[in-house]
């Protein structure tokens, strides 16, 4: 197998731009790959060779002809399958939608293709990405390539693991309440949740409008921040987006430097529930940041403890709203039961037969916490504990810069283990929900591999609105930190990984 499907992103772009290699090659390294992994990993739903390979031959044609081309042409990319692609079907892991062809394409799609990007497929992800391991895809689970036998993370598994089998060099994710951060912290790979509005959701099959996010899986930190640089940026289809911009990510991440850097480490997302092995490679990236330069000062956030529960009543709210639309009607699978087939019928056949368990799940609870008699005591209340959530950031960050703490409490666990318990599932969030009930950025960096089974940790980092660049700049430094000591990336230790090149 060709070693640069080993590169990282920036490595590439740089050869893409002196002429040692073309994006057709990048492109055909990638896809072979995927025929010889993707068997196992189940990152992709969806791909057409003969489309990605003839994007990339149109780039080397413009780049022959000495036309001036974006910094990233012919770099080859894969996105989740709940953003909207005119020539690919868009399922968002859902029966539902099955063989759906959108008839416009989401608007990061559009910027990745008018940046002459070719898009190598599609990725898995939980059905309407609800989900934390991807094994609630209708089209069955994706694999963690460091051991198949566990989960990627979810929901966007797909994004997570079809980066770290090295099948594409960065990928598009989604993070709703940890979705890219989560799986990139248990498959060893980086993944950024942009400032809610930062990143335009037009196009993104909505799960709860709120919290939704649209960011980068890469495997360093300044392929994320140029994906981010791409990928951002307002949008007039979106009333949500920003109108300014939050200036260049990737400038950023190469500063790597924390000297002087105020470090905040949340004392509610420390010890209890959390495997040894994560807070021992968490207390080491701490002491890293410390003979940097950085100081180091302890945050409480003590509205922390209620954030899944309030999570779990604003996000199934919104789905139950967001998924009202299929209803057999519009577009989508349509289901005609026996008999007579009203309307009703026909829609409610359709919904049993189109919608897998989690959703079914979530849609019952969100309609039950919108009802007339539920409202002010689930709903109403959920929204009064995400304004104290805010305000323990607000707090927070006015002592420190940068807020820290593990991404997720353990590592990769086994596929099937927790699928029988819903709330053990949904545990796993507890560190990544709070960001996106604030609206804050989040990234997740691999630190190093637990002791206790030598699977990937990953550390967070939180930082206020529109703040995103301090995220790359400390997250590249404590990457850079991490490397001189292991002396090469951490994803090279991946022991799967290694039987497969």
């Amino acid at each position: 197998m060709s070693e640069l499907i080993r590169k990282n992103a920036s490595e590439l772009i740089q050869l893409l731009q002196k002429g040692e290699v073309s994006s057709v090659e990048l492109t055909k390294v990638h896809l072979e790959r995927s025929t010889a992994v993707d068997a196992d990993v189940h990152s992709y739903l969806y791909q057409n060779p003969e489309t990605a390979l003839a994007s990339a031959a149109e780039i080397d044609k413009r780049r022959a002809a000495g036309e001036k081309l974006h910094e990233l042409a012919g770099l080859p990319i894969a996105v989740k399958d709940n953003l909207t692609t005119t020539d690919a079907p868009t399922t968002s892991g859902s029966k539902i939608l099955e063989g759906w062809i959108p008839p416009y394409d989401s608007t990061v799609v559009k910027k990745i293709r008018a940046a002459g990007l070719p898009i190598l497929g599609k990725t898995n992800l939980d059905e309407f990405a609800m989900g934390s391991s991807t094994e609630f895809s209708a089209y069955g689970p994706s694999r963690n390539p460091w051991d198949l036998t566990r989960i990627p993370g979810g929901s966007g598994g797909g994004s997570s693991s079809v980066v770290a089998s090295f099948q594409a060099p960065v990928a598009i994710g989604s993070d709703t309440g940890g979705s890219i951060r989560f799986p990139a912290s248990v498959t060893g790979t980086v993944g950024n949740k942009p400032t809610y509005g930062a990143v335009s959701r037009y196009g993104l099959i909505a799960l709860a409008s709120s919290l939704d996010q649209v960011g980068p899986v890469s495997r360093n930190v300044l392929d994320s921040a140029l994906i981010q640089d791409l990928i951002a940026g307002h949008d007039p289809h979106d009333s949500t987006s920003l109108p300014e911009s939050l200036g260049s990510m990737a400038e950023a991440a190469r500063k790597l430097d924390v000297k002087g850097m105020r470090i905040g480490v949340i004392k509610e997302l420390m010890g209890e529930g959390f495997q040894p092995g994560v807070m021992n490679r968490f207390k080491e990236s701490i002491n890293l940041l410390q003979q940097a330069g950085a100081e180091i000062v302890e945050v409480s956030c003590p509205n922390f403890e209620y954030a899944i529960a309030a999570y779990y009543l604003i996000l199934p709210a919104e789905a139950s709203s967001n998924l009202a639309k299929f209803d057999s009607v519009r577009f989508g699978l349509r289901v005609a039961p026996e008999g007579n087939p009203t309307i009703e019928r026909v829609m409610a056949a359709t919904r049993e037969a189109g919608f897998g368990p989690e959703v079914k799940r979530r849609i019952i609870l969100g309609t039950y916490a919108l009802s007339s008699g539920s409202y002010e005591h689930f709903y109403g209340a959920a929204l009064k504990v995400r304004t104290l959530i805010q305000r323990d950031f607000a707090a927070a960050f006015e002592k420190a810069d940068v807020l820290i703490s593990p991404t997720a409490p353990t590592t990769a666990f086994k596929i099937g283990e927790k699928l029988e318990d819903p709330l053990a599932m949904y545990l796993n969030d507890i560190a990544t929900i709070p960001a996106n009930l604030a609206g804050i950025p989040g990234m997740s960096i691999p630190i190093g591999l637990a002791d206790e089974d030598n699977l990937p940790v990953g550390l967070q980092l939180l930082a206020p609105a529109r703040e995103d660049a301090r995220l790359y700049q400390v997250g590249a430094a404590l990457e850079k930190m991490h490397e001189d000591i292991w002396g090469k990336r951490m994803i090279d230790f991946a022991p799967e990984l290694e039987v497969r090149i």
